[in-house]
């Protein structure tokens, strides 16, 4: 085996090794290739949606399919570039069509490589010879593995998108459209009745953790935007946060002890911080935390959210310093995270339009 095959199958291998650690291996950050093309193409599409006005938002909805589209063919043609490299050197001899010529540049070298990786026996060029013969059978299977790997992978993304979805929009509707955590409150505990809060977090636990994990094992989701802001993690997260927040700094603490107690409440802000952490820690995140005049905006906000408490008839006890202290811990989070896909803080924390 030459040089020139020895990079080929080098070259495969390092596509393969990258293939297996995005797609069985699935954990953040492990790709070898894949989570630096899919930033680069990432920020091919960012850097014009910036200059593109009003039309930014639409362009860069478009950045999750058009990053999974690339992918699969970056692999692809890695996968081809590396058979052809093995390829090369046996045309014309061990490898060669069963009449005519043969040509033997690397143009159709690849040509050999593609159709070896999907048909046994590569198009009108056929194997002479016992290794060749092995390298069409093995890249037939490596074609073949490929492919419903991917085509699963797929499956599974899309599959974790809906429910990623489906969890911002229950989100959204349980605080009336608002965007606002403390309506959220408000409607789970109508007329300061808490009841049946516990059991209907609980059940939002489950399905964030399933998030948490979906955007663990499947990276290319950050990627997937959608014009409307209530789909995004950082405004859902944010909310999440906002509401166990209020929970602990706000309800009377003796008539609401079991809700401001309840493990639901705790388990929610861990997931919701995780969730973003995850995503900080893994992604190109661009977004900064501004202390300017935090703490001033901090106390206006947690009064709009009283208000809406005593107005829906629910027993307060208010605690402005605390809820402070305890936003500032996840905020800056949020303020990381949720400029990357290019949303505002006025679309991720809907309360600043109240107070604005």
């Amino acid at each position: 085996m030459g040089l020139e095959q020895l990079m080929g199958a080098g070259l495969m291998l390092i596509f393969l090794a990258d293939i297996f650690f995005t797609v069985l291996y699935a954990r953040a950050g492990t790709g070898l290739i894949a989570p630096l093309w899919n930033r680069f193409v990432w920020a091919c599409i960012k850097g014009p949606a910036g200059l593109s006005g009003p039309a930014r938002t639409q362009i860069l909805c478009f950045a999750g399919p058009v990053i999974v589209v690339t992918l699969i063919a970056f692999w692809a043609l890695g996968l081809t570039i590396g058979a052809a490299l093995v390829i090369h050197p046996e045309l014309g001899s061990a490898i060669r069509p069963s009449s005519g010529g043969t040509q033997t540049d690397f143009v159709a070298a690849l040509l050999v490589a593609g159709n070896s990786l999907s048909i046994v026996g590569g198009g009108e060029y056929a194997p002479h010879t016992s290794g060749t013969r092995v390298i069409f059978l093995l890249n037939s299977l490596i074609g073949a593995s490929v492919l419903s790997l991917v085509l699963s992978y797929l499956v599974q993304v899309y599959s974790a998108l809906r429910e990623r979805n489906a969890l911002a929009l229950t989100v959204d509707l349980m605080t009336g459209g608002t965007g606002d955590a403390a309506e959220m409150l408000a409607r789970l505990g109508p007329g300061d009745d808490f009841a049946t809060a516990t059991s209907e977090l609980g059940n939002l636990v489950r399905s964030l953790a399933a998030t948490k994990e979906a955007h663990h094992f499947y990276p290319l989701l950050f990627y997937f935007r959608f014009k409307e802001p209530y789909y995004s993690v950082s405004r859902m997260s944010f909310i999440l946060l906002d509401l166990t927040t209020l929970i602990d700094t706000a309800l009377d603490r003796e008539k609401h002890k079991a809700v401001i107690g309840a493990a639901a409440v705790d388990a929610l802000r861990q997931c919701a911080r995780l969730l973003l952490a995850t995503l900080d820690r893994h992604f190109p995140t661009t977004g900064e935390s501004n202390k300017l005049a935090q703490q001033e905006y901090f106390r206006r906000s947690y009064s709009l959210a009283l208000g809406v408490l005593q107005k829906a008839g629910i027993e307060t006890e208010a605690d402005a310093e605390r809820y402070g202290d305890q936003r500032r811990q996840w905020e800056t989070l949020v303020r990381r995270v949720g400029p990357t896909l290019g949303y505002e803080m006025d679309e991720i924390d809907c309360r600043r339009s109240l107070d604005s």
